[in-house]
């Protein structure tokens, strides 16, 4: 999702949870991503509520959903070219979103970002649900597995070269995302017709 289907720009949520708590971003940010605070809520070592409630401690504020939920929402800005890639693509093809991110993001997609639901539907995993973060390749076995499809039918896609070694160790092809017309390369060296 981040950086493939939405810009994804940390710094704006930082900026938003620090001038709420009356902090700097660089505690914030050391706080919850240099901690690895963030990667319990990845993984889902922590449920959403534990997440939210250790978010707020960690920051010295008493953090509300919707408050997380903004911060979120204000780091993201659509990617309108790969949404218009995934709309084309629904229409031979399944496609879903597998994200890192606590369950917190999908159960408030929505607001987040309202342009996935109507091409992904409910299809829209975060890595949490499976107690596993990418590049474990136990989270993609997992997310297929929920899927109903074989691994090698998958064309997997994301910005960290990381996570895309993981989805090829877990048996899927897998796409590392630079830019839009890379992106076009590969959907049509597939066969794949993308509008």
């Amino acid at each position: 999702m981040d950086n493939v289907l939405c810009r994804y720009d940390r710094s704006k949520r930082v900026a938003y949870l620090a001038e709420l708590a009356g902090a700097t971003s660089e505690f914030v940010y050391k706080a919850i991503w240099e901690s690895g605070f963030e990667l319990l809520g990845d993984s889902g070592a922590l449920e959403a509520a534990d997440y939210l409630r250790g978010f707020g401690e960690r920051i010295g504020y008493p953090l509300s959903l919707d408050e997380w939920v903004e911060a979120r929402r204000r780091s993201m800005q659509a990617d309108r070219a790969m949404l218009e890639i995934a709309g084309s693509l629904r229409q031979t093809v399944d496609i879903a979103v597998l994200t890192n991110n606590t369950t917190l993001v999908a159960d408030h997609i929505d607001t987040l970002l309202p342009d996935l639901r109507p091409l992904f539907g409910s299809r829209i995993y975060t890595s949490a649900q499976f107690k596993a973060a990418k590049p474990d390749p136990r989270c993609y076995r997992l997310c297929v597995s929920e899927l109903n499809v074989r691994p090698d039918t998958v064309l997997f896609v994301d910005d960290l070269a990381a996570n895309v070694a993981g989805a090829r160790e877990a048996g899927l092809f897998a796409h590392h995302h630079t830019s839009v017309a890379a992106f076009r390369l590969v959907l049509s060296e597939r066969g794949l017709p993308h509008g």
